[in-house]
């Protein structure tokens, strides 16, 4: 019979996973963020194929292969502080021996899956906006009809069509409302 266990965490109970990190990011510097990245990604194939964590840690786990493509994304390009960031938590999670150890059962990843949180708390806006992105450099890809990844676009191309976008809809918007009657420009009115 499944059992519902919440868990809340005190403010100071927060800061040790933010010390945490932070240890974490100031051993990574220097570190060749390719070996993280493989070494998260190799973390995360192992704990899938074994399907032995439980649920709650297993979400986690599912937004770990985006940050893994957001570090490593070229035209993309995330800034250095927010890629550091990132790299932090993949190595936190690639460390079999972190706080809880990844051989504890059950447990083994909470940690992990804390760590992950907070560093998708922390960077919400932009895992959010390269979600968009790739979206978008799908639907670019699609329109040339190009392999989107082959497709070299980077994240100004992306960030000026969506402002194009943006004005676009203002002056649809805007249009539209004249049409429906709704207001009429008094501004320039000619008497």
């Amino acid at each position: 019979m499944p059992m519902d266990i919440n868990i809340q965490l005190s403010d100071d109970d927060l800061q040790f996973f933010v010390k945490g990190m932070r240890d974490v990011e100031a051993g990574i510097q220097g570190a060749d963020s390719d070996k993280i990245i493989t070494a998260a990604q190799a973390l995360l194939d192992e704990t899938r194929a074994a399907q032995h964590a439980p649920p709650f840690i297993s979400e986690r786990l599912d937004s770990v292969e985006s940050m893994i493509s957001m570090a490593g994304d070229v035209g993309f390009n995330l800034p250095d502080e927010d890629r550091h960031r990132v790299l932090a938590a993949l190595a936190y999670l690639a460390d079999p021996e972190d706080s809880i150890p990844d051989r504890v059962p059950v447990l083994g990843f909470l940690d992990d899956a804390i760590m992950i949180e907070l560093c998708r708390r922390d960077l919400q806006f932009e895992i959010e906006a390269y979600d968009d992105f790739c979206v978008w450099r799908n639907d670019e890809a699609r329109a040339r009809g190009e392999d989107p990844a082959k497709l070299m676009v980077q994240r100004t191309d992306w960030a000026d069509a969506r402002a194009a976008e943006a004005i676009a809809r203002m002056h649809r918007r805007r249009r539209e409302s004249y049409a429906s009657g709704a207001w009429k420009p008094t501004l320039f009115k000619v008497g």
